[in-house]
């Protein structure tokens, strides 16, 4: 019975968006895909252990710069309010603005700041392993 939920429920989420768009007045909007973050680099394959995902709502307030880390993890998100600035140590630089999606650096020292009036807000969805941290400071 758990095998026949679990295919069920497989099933349900890869048909999720093709079922939405059979539907009238549903609507689907791929915000970002691809196999590389913003810089360029191509992700990491993934473990072969048992995966974890984690979502996080982060908010930056005004003024505010984080410190030097990276994410030894995949991860994406949303910035669903505010500005940020995404710099790595390269001086590669990527603004975003409310709405603004990103596949983020795996790996790769950078930091972020909020340069704008009000808190940046951004969901992040990290896929890693119970293992691994999700940032590591410099």
């Amino acid at each position: 019975m758990i095998r026949l939920l679990a295919v069920l429920v497989f099933y349900a989420a890869l048909s999720g968006p093709a079922f939405a768009l059979d539907n009238p007045g549903i609507e689907v909007e791929t915000l970002v895909q691809g196999n590389a973050s913003w810089d360029g680099t191509l992700l990491p394959a993934y473990p072969d252990s048992q995966p974890q995902i984690t979502i996080l709502r982060i908010g930056i307030p005004p003024g505010t710069t984080l410190p030097l880390h990276k994410h030894p993890v995949i991860n994406a998100g949303v910035l669903v309010r505010g500005e940020l600035t995404v710099v790595t140590e390269q001086d590669e630089t990527l603004q975003l603005k409310a709405g603004d999606p990103i596949i983020e650096v795996v790996d790769k020292w950078h930091y972020g700041k909020n340069e704008g009036a009000e808190t940046a807000e951004i969901i992040v969805f990290y896929v890693g392993t119970a293992d691994l941290p999700l940032t590591v400071k410099q």
